[in-house]
This record gives C-alpha cells, sequence and structure tokens, in this order.
C-alpha cells in the first residue's frame, strides 16, 4: 500500500522522473558511430518500443553515424538470448545492445525462487559476454502485465515481474552497466488510469504485448532512463518590437511583424520526435513531448486574440496571443516539419521490416535435407546481398530525410 500510494502520488504531482532510473552521466547513453543492438523476446519482435528509440536517436542526432538492428524473438527468455547470441548478436558486432527480457522468463506464474535465479544467471551471463567484446549495456525490465482488473499491482505474475526487476537492477549495478525500467512507470500509469475506470486498458494491445500508446510508454520510459535530451529547439520572439529574444537549437532569419502578424524563417539543427500516429493519445497520460520533445515557439506581445500558424504556406496550427505568449510545443503541430519526422518514422520502419525479412526469412531458413545443395545455398547468398542492398540504400534515404532544411514561418491573426 505504501508503494501503491507513492506511485500515485508522483503521478499526480507529474514528477515522472523519480520513477526512471537514470545514468550516473548526464550524457545520453547512445552515442555518435554506436551499432545498437535491441535484444528481447516478442515484445521487442514488434518493433513498436525500439522503433521509437531509433527514430527518436536518429532525428535528435542527425549528424551521428548510427545503425540500429532489432533481434526480438516471440518467446524467447535470458537463456534464450544467451544462446543464440552467437549467431544473431555478435556478428552484428554490436557497440550498445538494449536486453529485454522477463515476461517469458517468469513463466506467467507466481515467484518462484529457481525460475529468479536463472534468470539473474543468465542475465549476468548476456552482460558479461558483450562487455567481453567491448559493447556497452543496457537492461531494460519488462513492463507489467495489463489484464483487465482494479488492482494490477496484486497480481501474482506482476509481483514476480517486480521481484524480477529488482534482481536485474542488482545485477546491472554489480555489472556496472546501465538500468532502465519499464515496470514501474508503466505500473503507476495504469494505477492511475484505474482510479477512474477500473477497466481501463492504456496499452491497447493484449495483456502481454502492448499496443502503439503502451509501447511508447515503454519506449518513454527507456530514453529517460538512458539519459536522452528533451529539447529540440526554442525560440523566442517579441512580436511588438520584431526582436528575437532568444534562440535555442535553432536560427531565426528575415523577422518581420506587419498587419498583427509575424513571419521569419526558421533553421532548426534537429527534428521533433516522430510519435506514431497510432499513439498520439499517449500525451494525455504521460508528459512525452515534456520529458522527449521540446519543440517550442514563444511569442509575446501580440496584439490579436488568436492566430494562424502557416509554415510553408500550409496551415499547421492555431493558437491564442495567451498560448503563444506563454510557449507552444509545435512537435505534433508543426506541419511539414512533424511530417518530415513522421516520414523518417516510415523509413526507419521499412528498413526494420527488410533487416527482419533478410534475418528471419532468409539467412535462417532452413530447407529440408533434399533441397540443401550448393545451388540453393547460391540462391540464399544472392537473395541476400539484394536484400543487403534494399537496406543500405533505405538506410541513404533515413540520412538524407532526417537532415532539417529551414521553413518559413507565419503568424497571421485569425477571428476570434
Amino acid at each position: 500500500m505504501i508503494k501503491n500510494t507513492f506511485l500515485l502520488t508522483a503521478l499526480v504531482a507529474g514528477s515522472f522522473t523519480a520513477l526512471t532510473s537514470r545514468p550516473a552521466s548526464a550524457e545520453f547513453a547512445i552515442r555518435d558511430g554506436d551499432r545498437v543492438v535491441l535484444l528481447g523476446d516478442s515484445i521487442t519482435e514488434q518493433r513498436q518500443y525500439t522503433t521509437f528509440i531509433e527514430t527518436y536517436t536518429l532525428t535528435r542526432f542527425p549528424q551521428w553515424n548510427l545503425t540500429f538492428r532489432n533481434i526480438g524473438w516471440g518467446g524467447d527468455t535470458a537463456q534464450g538470448g544467451l544462446g543464440r547470441a552467437g549467431r544473431d548478436m555478435l556478428p552484428l558486432k554490436p557497440t550498445f545492445v538494449t536486453i529485454d527480457f522477463g515476461m517469458n522468463d517468469h513463466g506467467y506464474r507466481a515467484f518462484d525462487d529457481g525460475i529468479f535465479k536463472n534468470y539473474i544467471d543468465k542475465q549476468t551471463q548476456l552482460t558479461t559476454l558483450l562487455k567481453d567484446q567491448g559493447a556497452r549495456v543496457a537492461l531494460l525490465t519488462p513492463q507489467p502485465i495489463e489484464d483487465k482488473r482494479p488492482d494490477p499491482d496484486q497480481d501474482v505474475r506482476n509481483q514476480f515481474l517486480r521481484k524480477m526487476s529488482d534482481g536485474l537492477r542488482d545485477v546491472a549495478t554489480k555489472q556496472n552497466v546501465l538500468f532502465a525500467d519499464q515496470f514501474d512507470p508503466y505500473m503507476a500509469v495504469m494505477l492511475k488510469a484505474r482510479q477512474t475506470d477500473p477497466n481501463a486498458v492504456i496499452g491497447a494491445g493484449d495483456a502481454v504485448h502492448p499496443g502503439p500508446v503502451g509501447q511508447t510508454i515503454m519506449a518513454w520510459a527507456v530514453l529517460k532512463s538512458l539519459g536522452a535530451p528533451a529539447a529540440v529547439s526554442s525560440a523566442e520572439l517579441d512580436g511588438n518590437g520584431g526582436k528575437v529574444v532568444a534562440a535555442t537549437g535553432c536560427q531565426i532569419t528575415g523577422l518581420k511583424v506587419a498587419d498583427g502578424g509575424v513571419s521569419f524563417t526558421r533553421k532548426d539543427e534537429t527534428l521533433p520526435a516522430p510519435v506514431d500516429p497510432a499513439g498520439e493519445t499517449v500525451t494525455k497520460l504521460i508528459p512525452l513531448l515534456a520529458d522527449l520533445s521540446r519543440y517550442e515557439l514563444k511569442v509575446t506581445g501580440l496584439p490579436a486574440p488568436k492566430y494562424q500558424l502557416l509554415i510553408d504556406d500550409q496551415p499547421a496550427a492555431t493558437f491564442t496571443a495567451q498560448e503563444l505568449a506563454q510557449g507552444c510545443n509545435l512537435t505534433l503541430a508543426a506541419g511539414p516539419i512533424t511530417e518530415q519526422a513522421r516520414q523518417v518514422r516510415n523509413l526507419v520502419v521499412e528498413k526494420n521490416n527488410l533487416f527482419f525479412n533478410r534475418w528471419r526469412n532468409v539467412q535462417l531458413f532452413s530447407p529440408p535435407d533434399w533441397a540443401k545443395t550448393p545451388a540453393f545455398e547460391a540462391t540464399r547468398e544472392k537473395e541476400l546481398a539484394k536484400l543487403d542492398e534494399q537496406i543500405a540504400q533505405t538506410e541513404v534515404k533515413i540520412n538524407a530525410a532526417r537532415q532539417p532544411q529551414p521553413h518559413a514561418f507565419v503568424l497571421k491573426p485569425v477571428a476570434p
């Protein structure tokens, strides 16, 4: 009861930061030049929370040289991940690996000491193996199970998952690697939602496999734990005097004040985070944009009560003068800029699907004995080469699509 009260109080107060574990360094855990591998079970194989992590990083650091490979496997466990490391993970020569196991490990049951010890042992071995290969590691807890009940924290399966998560934290401490707790933040959101609706379902998937909203909560918790910066860029303008008061992460040129409105050109250094349109309602549950995508515009001294924002002559959003004076986050309302970020996401999804097909359907395809011939293997190699080229071409498109461009902004008075 004390722990539940703390979680709910933290939510009501907006203090989500206390619910995730940050690395000792203030720097983002992913670095320029990294080959990132995302290891896990079917929840990772869904390629949803991992896609958010990938697209966030690509758009926030558009000049970095990065590759991401998802090797989630349905039904897998930490023991299974360790067993296939030599086949699936090490050949990718990862420099940074996230490991998300636990849901299948605990067998969907109440606490079992033998299962717990095996989970901790295999996670420790996985971490040691990767460290010996020179890779940095982040250990991710599983998210809770989301059955329709008013007290998900009292589900014995979730209580076991919580103990596994606590044990994983100890592994991370002993191994001196990063730890990302998805369990507590996700549980806190569930408990808050069920205060008003005992049957509320926030993940929009099944009890074990969250849909876009739940997977975005997972990505939010992980990225915060990895020290992901919130700031995209910010601009503060004086709409009466026609002055640039401040600009961080962007350049403002050609500022003009005329006919009660304001126009200028804005060139950002990065893009806002691409949010899956199917999961945008997550912003009603967690401070996703405040924590991970502060793409801000503040304009003071505007004479009219309401303004339409046009970007490159395209209607983007409508704000009151008061909202603009307080500052607006444009992540989801920046017209062509938001669409550019979403295009990056679309290309990442395409690339990840190509890699999945290459890895699972071609590389690991096992033909019947009668088809195991040199000719078959030659055909396999040809298909692998074709898919590798398609993946490389898609990554070229991703790198081009994530480069920010200058845009013409206009704030035009509209009738209230």
